[in-house]
């Protein structure tokens, strides 16, 4: 439990031998993507001012919130997921392989009956966003699980395959094979108001369908409870009451639509005290769109070190002090560097974007890909100075990566990236694939393979690159063997799974 004055908690409880651990309607996202090749767009809140004139109507007396509750019952729903861990060492599960593999490997294929495999349940939300089935949630609700279940309003129960994840931005999307399902669309975040009602609609401790209320409480706020490399955060507080289970369950305002993604609480008990956070629509919108249409997330990096400009840093630095974003470090070939930003400048604008906080900026760039282009203006020794920035990706080019065969990738469970030369050369090896995340798929229910495991032969031929192996999967059918190595372990590591078709 991770502590930030009080504790922030990620809203997702795990079951271990039954004792429990808190660890507008409008066009569906199938229109909306379709429509521009993966381009997403959100509705205009064209109904908002009458919403407000609606809530006025009620002063001084109780808000009614029936009409919005049976908007978005039907589009949220209960996610089961499964961790199948097993005191058995050995790399290789021995399920659904031919023999030649059981012969080669021998005892290390034994399943005793004193191996006991222990199984760890999970319980969270989603959100169904188009008719394909589609189901945005937390990435932190499916890490680690083996077998993910949705149950619908209804009660109807569906296995769920993972389409792709981000842990930078704890989103993961879902979907599952339904009909006649019920998707709720998203509105732009940057039009929710602080003291805007809103509605809460999730699972916490499994109680199904479960709505609350509150507002809006601040907007762009950073509780640093994700610890990954590039991580993304400016969430939505509000005070609305969600509870370990609720993650990834909707956010909407009172037209029914999504304004965020619930993700967190703070609190000092584990229990809801007030303080609850959403991912911003706008990024949960980037971030399904990428996965849709390449397969995986393309973030642009601006390369900056920076801090929320305040009164006591403007001290310390010796200037006046500016509302804006101090820029710390500026990255050796950078984009920024390239545009002519330097140490000492106070961003304070973007594409005409009044820009005030850290988390406000980093969620800016976060919606733009590798490529893009912004206006930034900075203060520069109380001068506005402006540039034009071509945002860059985490390895310093413009390119844009996209999956191949994706269906097949997302069979295994896992994210892949060609090695990159250096690493390879340091390796001493002619190139391979680097997994760099998993979920729910072949690879994780029959192996006990871990993130960075880099592929360099499947069955004994080599593959330097993601094309390369995917060629060597199609049409395979039987056991796989797959040769590889990982950087902090020393040796050669070998895993096996089957294909059945």
């Amino acid at each position: 439990m991770k502590k930030v004055n009080f504790s922030i908690v990620i809203l997702i409880f795990t079951t271990l031998l039954s004792v429990l651990s808190s660890c507008k309607e409008g066009n569906s996202l199938e229109a909306i993507v379709e429509k521009e090749e993966g381009q997403f767009y959100v509705e205009n809140r064209e109904n908002k001012e009458s919403a407000i004139e609606n809530i006025k109507a009620f002063k001084g007396g109780p808000v009614d919130f029936t009409e919005t509750a049976k908007k978005v019952l039907d589009g949220v729903v209960h996610i089961r997921s499964t961790q199948t861990r097993s005191n058995n060492s050995t790399n290789i599960a021995p399920r659904d392989l031919p023999d030649i593999f059981k012969d080669f490997f021998g005892d290390r294929f034994q399943s005793p009956d004193n191996l006991p495999q222990q199984p760890l349940h999970g319980s969270g939300s989603g959100v169904v966003i188009d008719v394909k089935g589609h189901i945005v949630t937390n990435n932190h609700v499916i890490n680690n699980a083996t077998e993910l279940e949705v149950t619908l309003h209804n009660n109807e129960t569906f296995k769920a395959v993972v389409i792709g994840a981000d842990p930078t931005t704890d989103l993961a999307l879902l979907q599952i094979q339904a009909e006649n399902l019920k998707a709720l669309s998203f509105v732009d975040s940057d039009d929710v108001e602080i003291g805007e009602w809103v509605l809460a609609v999730g699972n916490p401790y499994s109680l199904y369908s479960t709505v609350t209320a509150g507002i809006v409480s601040a907007k762009g706020r950073n509780i640093n409870i994700n610890q990954e490399k590039f991580a993304i955060e400016s969430f939505i507080q509000t005070d609305a009451a969600i509870n370990p289970g609720n993650s990834g369950g909707a956010l909407v305002d009172l037209e029914g639509k999504i304004v965020g993604i619930n993700t967190a609480i703070a609190t000092s008990t584990g229990s809801y005290t007030g303080y609850g956070f959403a991912i911003p629509s706008n990024i949960v919108t980037k971030v399904v769109s990428d996965l849709l249409k390449y397969g995986s997330v393309q973030r642009g990096m601006l390369g900056v070190t920076i801090v929320t400009m305040n009164g006591n840093l403007a001290k310390e630095k010796d200037i006046d002090f500016i509302k804006g974003v101090w820029v710390e470090n500026v990255g050796e070939d950078s984009a920024a560097e390239k545009a002519g930003i330097k140490p000492g400048d106070v961003i304070v604008k973007v594409n005409g974007t009044n820009v005030i906080t850290s988390p406000k900026l980093q969620e800016i760039i976060a919606r733009h890909r590798p490529g893009d282009k912004l206006s930034i203006v900075v203060d520069r020794k109380g001068k506005e100075k402006e540039f034009q920035v071509t945002l860059a990706n985490v390895k310093g080019t413009t390119e844009i990566t996209k999956s191949e065969n994706v269906e097949m990738l997302n069979f295994l469970g896992a994210d892949f990236e060609t090695l990159d030369k250096k690493t390879a050369n340091k390796l001493q090896i002619d190139g391979g694939v680097r997994i760099t995340n998993l979920y729910p798929g072949l690879l994780r229910q029959y192996t006990q393979m871990r993130s960075g495991f880099i592929i360099t032969h499947v069955d004994g031929k080599k593959v330097t690159n993601i094309k390369e192996f995917v060629a060597s999967l199609e049409n395979k059918k039987g056991g796989v063997m797959l040769e590889g190595l990982y950087e902090d372990v020393p040796g050669k590591q070998y895993y096996a799974f089957g294909l059945n078709s």
